[in-house]
This record gives structure tokens, sequence and C-alpha cells, in this order.
């Protein structure tokens, strides 16, 4: 790892944040933000390993990973939060995080996950890692696109996947906004899920989500 990005804003967990790096990486160049537009200005260069805060003052973590899935597609990213609801989790992948860390484990245990990143180790919380695995439990298998989804539904998923309203997807495919709302009902029926950020994980693991404009 050669260089780091550190996004956080509340100043002592950025100091303890980058005193874990420092001890699992000590040659990496460490650069810090404290919000979404500071993060989003250091993207010019190549990142290597990228910690990123979901809360910030001026908006979502999430803004920084789809950033880098642009500027720095090779990075590891790894979001570090006190948020371990579903929902975040969730979106958190969907959006290109590599790993899900949160910030209430001791220093000891957090260093070790980034330290294993080198090797091909994904760095996730144990208690996120239940999560993960009780979230495939109770939607089951993905759905295959050939045999589940029309062309019409895989395109309304898409489109939820990426944020977008119902509104603005009846726009997008000059439909009626209460079709927009049936196709969701019958998406959600088909994959056994039952929020948009399933749909959007569902639909990065469909390679649906997150495919360049």
């Amino acid at each position: 790892m050669k260089r780091i990005l550190i996004v956080e804003d509340i100043v002592e967990t950025l100091r303890w944040l980058v005193e874990i790096v420092q001890s699992a990486y000590p040659a990496a160049t460490i650069c810090t933000a404290n919000s979404v537009r500071t993060a989003l200005s250091k993207l010019d260069g190549q990142i290597d390993l990228a910690l990123i805060d979901l809360g910030l003052p001026d908006g979502s973590g999430l803004e920084i990973l789809r950033g880098l899935n642009k500027a720095s597609p090779s990075a590891i990213k790894v979001v570090t939060t006190v948020m371990g609801d579903d929902a975040s989790i969730v979106s958190s992948l969907s959006a290109g995080a590599d790993g899900y860390l949160l910030k209430e484990t001791e220093a000891a245990v957090l260093s070790r996950p980034l330290t294993q990143l080198s090797m091909g180790l994904p760095a996730i919380s144990p208690s996120v890692a239940r999560r993960i695995m009780e979230h495939f439990r109770l939607t089951g298998p993905v759905a295959s696109l050939d045999g589940r989804l029309t062309e019409r539904e895989t395109e309304v998923l898409t489109l939820i996947s990426k944020g977008l309203r119902n509104a603005e997807v009846a726009s997008a495919l000059n439909i009626a906004e209460t079709t927009v709302a049936g196709y969701i009902k019958i998406v959600y029926r088909k994959l056994g899920i039952s929020s948009r950020a399933e749909a959007a994980w569902h639909a990065n693991r469909l390679g649906l989500g997150l495919k360049p404009e």
C-alpha cells in the first residue's frame, strides 16, 4: 500500500485511525479528509486503500465510494463507521465497498483485517459478516435474469439501484409512475426482498447497479 486515504470528520477518531493505519502500513503515505468535498478533491492520484466514514457533514461516504470506482478502480475501499444496520451495509457494498469495519472495535482487532488486506482477505467486522449471512439466508438465492426478471423489470431494477426515485424512473422509461411502482413490487417479490437497499445489492451482484453511464 503506497497511498492511503482516510475520511473521517471527528478529529479524535481520525487520529485513532491514522495510528492504526500507520501501524499496519508504516511505509505508506496517508492523506486525510473530513468531508465529501475534500475527499473527492484528493482522488486525482492513485489511491491504494481508502477508509471511508458514511456520515459526513456535507453528505454520505457513498459518494466517495462511487468517486473512487471511477478515479481508482483498483483501490481497496473499506467503510469505517458506527452504522451496523442492514441498509447501511447493503448500500455500501452495492456502492463498491470491499470491506466494512465498525469503529466500536478495539484498535488491535481493527488493525488485523487491515493488515490482511494485502493478502486478499476482506476487512469485515464479525458482526457485519453475520448480518450479511443472515441477509442471504432470509432472501434466498439471487434471481437469474433469464428465468426471473423481464427486460422491463431489469431496467427498473437497474435505475432504482442507482438511486433514482419512482418519478425519475418513469421519466427515463417513458411510463407512468404508478406503472413503475407496480414493476418495483414485482421485482421485490421475485427477488424476495423488501427495500431499495436490498435491490441495489442484488443489482450489483447481477452486474447492473455500477455500470458506467
